[in-house]
């Protein structure tokens, strides 16, 4: 199953009460849609390109309260064994889900608890929680918008809403340095590690479609 995290736009203010009206979205428990998300990251390499990969296992609850969204709370989980890459070569995915790299073995889990939410426009926020990574906990903040919702549809009677995310942070914070290039090189993969994020979250079935 697919499913998203570290993705949550929740409007604060002025901004958050024309999103929440005009999507009519019932306070309650949303969870990720596993089809409507992806978990995107990429690192560069040796200075030449961004190397993009994935993850294909992750899941996340979200409580969310349109009327109050500044106490939003976002729990994320990440398997970090489900990490896809295009084309690898022989060994390579054995290679990154060894001690230098993922170590997934020894830490099955990648995880991610929001702390802060901050609006930077009526659409927009920063979002800031716990990355744990090989049993590092650091903050992390991601660049969020928010795309859209409705409490429900026709076809679809539960509410859903979409967002789309972006951060950054350094994999050497959590202990992976392997492969870092020297200072003032590019020649070795990149401490900067960019995060992508598209998701969409389904919540409370509408009142009239409930059975």
């Amino acid at each position: 199953m697919k499913a998203v995290g570290c993705t949550l736009c929740l409007a604060v203010g002025p901004g958050g009460a024309v999103w929440a009206q005009e999507a009519a979205l019932p306070a309650g428990s949303y969870k990720l849609d596993p089809y409507h998300s992806t978990l995107v990251f990429s690192v560069s390499h040796l200075g030449f390109s961004d190397y993009v990969m994935s993850f294909d296992t992750f899941d996340a609850a979200l409580e969310l309260d349109p009327a109050d969204p500044g106490k939003a709370a976002l729990s994320v989980s990440v398997d970090p064994a489900s990490l896809d890459v295009p084309r690898p070569p022989e060994g390579f995915m054995e290679e990154l889900m060894g001690e230098s790299w993922l170590n997934a073995g020894a830490h099955p889990e990648i995880s991610f608890t929001s702390t802060g939410i901050e609006m930077t426009g009526g659409e927009a926020a920063m979002v800031t929680g716990d990355l744990t990574l090989l049993g590092v906990t650091k903050p992390v903040t991601l660049e969020v918008t928010f795309n859209g919702g409705y409490a429900g549809h026709p076809f679809d009677p539960n509410a859903r809403i979409g967002f789309s995310a972006e951060g950054s942070f350094n994999r050497s914070d959590f202990g992976m340095g392997y492969g870092i290039p020297a200072p003032g090189t590019t020649m070795g993969v990149g401490d900067a590690v960019t995060v992508r994020i598209e998701t969409e979250f389904t919540g409370p079935a509408m009142e009239d479609k409930k059975d």
